[in-house]
């Protein structure tokens, strides 16, 4: 496990991805972002990695770009977020109960990062996993979010195959659930709805009980 670092220079081709586009958008975060929320939170979400004009420009997961425009819906519609639309990482919006990070901490070159760059950055999610409390929920948006999960724990990918809807039950009886990533492509494509998010997000809610209290704006 590892101590997150927003000078973690652990993959050179992201490190030099990112100096460039630093160069290039001198008023962007452009450095590895670090997860939001509490580290004790029972709900942890876990993204791919950030995006080019999101998270890697505001320095906050999800915030500024199309695919924070359900998850943030959606957190607010179940008690998780103060507000539904996150624009900024001082924008004033407060997390309840709930923790969103990626399974690769910097930009990735066309939003694909390589298999070892998963790898050397896993021990980030691996500290993050521990730090929940037993029975607690992840939800992982997309396969290579749910195969990092796996690898933090050292499990195989083979007992827990990805699919939208399903639920793991973990060691320390954390329980894995499965979206499709609210990507820009596949909430236009129709692969995933709003619908089909907030089935995922009801089912999670019944596992852990009442909707957390609301934050305050």
């Amino acid at each position: 496990m590892q101590e997150f670092s927003t000078d973690c220079r652990r993959c050179p081709r992201l490190a030099r991805h990112l100096d460039l586009v630093r160069d290039g958008y001198p008023a962007y975060h452009a450095r590895p972002v670090a997860p939001f929320g509490a580290a004790t939170a029972r709900l942890l979400i876990v993204g791919l990695a950030p995006g080019m004009h999101g998270a890697n420009r505001t320095g906050r997961p999800f915030t500024g770009d199309f695919a924070g425009l359900l998850l943030y819906d959606t957190l607010h519609r179940y008690g998780y977020a103060s507000r539904s639309v996150s624009v900024s990482a001082d924008d004033g919006l407060r997390l309840r109960g709930c923790r969103i990070t990626n399974a690769v901490k910097c930009l990735p070159p066309a939003n694909k990062p390589l298999p070892d760059e998963v790898r050397r950055c896993n021990g980030y999610l691996a500290a993050e996993l521990y730090a929940m409390p037993e029975g607690a929920v992840v939800l992982a948006l997309g396969t290579i979010a749910h195969d990092a999960v796996l690898m933090a724990l050292d499990l195989k990918r083979s007992a827990h195959r990805f699919r939208h809807g399903a639920r793991h039950v973990l060691p320390r009886a954390l329980q894995l659930y499965d979206s499709y990533h609210c990507s820009r492509y596949n909430t236009q494509t129709k692969r995933l709805t709003p619908k089909m998010f907030r089935g995922v997000f009801d089912a999670i809610r019944g596992y852990l009980g009442r909707a957390p209290r609301r934050p305050r704006r």
